[in-house]
């Protein structure tokens, strides 16, 4: 992103001027990558004027459509928006959640995760679409394996305006 800076003297080029839009597609796990996990379809959206960040996600069969690791029961898909001001090394996030699903070949309903940043932000947006996975026994639900095969994702990026 700071290569991306072309008005800053070298050395002093910056994140602001550069492109975050680069960083879409960035994988936070390499373990557990989004695209390899998560096949289900979806639409990412980023709304300056509202604040509001969202990914819809049509009704999907779970078992279809979700590559658990072995031994998940359960799954949870997240969504994380964030507006990021460089400048004052500042940041708002939001979360949206799923909540815990059974991974089954049950159709699931229409969904649309939402997260909310300050309305009509001139500073760049960054939505993160991630699934965790949980182990249910007993009736008591676990993470599995402390998230090494959960995936996160940056799916949409805005730049500064």
């Amino acid at each position: 992103m700071i290569r991306a800076d072309e008005t800053s003297p070298r050395g002093q080029r910056n994140v602001i001027d550069g492109e975050a839009e680069l960083l879409q597609g960035f994988e936070f796990n390499q373990n557990g990558r989004l695209g390899s996990t998560l096949y289900a379809p979806y639409t990412p959206g980023i709304n300056r004027a509202t604040g509001e960040l969202s990914v819809a996600f049509p009704s999907f069969v779970p078992m279809n459509m979700i590559a658990a690791p072995s031994g998940a029961t359960h799954y949870k898909i997240n969504v994380a928006g964030v507006e990021i001001d460089f400048e004052a090394e500042t940041f708002v996030v939001d979360l949206g959640s799923s909540g815990e699903t059974v991974i089954d070949s049950n159709p699931t309903a229409l969904m649309t995760l939402t997260a909310s940043v300050p309305p009509v932000s001139s500073k760049p947006l960054f939505l993160a679409v991630g699934i965790e996975f949980f182990q249910q026994v007993n009736g008591v639900t676990y993470p599995l394996r402390n998230g090494a095969y959960n995936a996160l994702s940056l799916v949409l990026v805005s730049s500064a305006v």
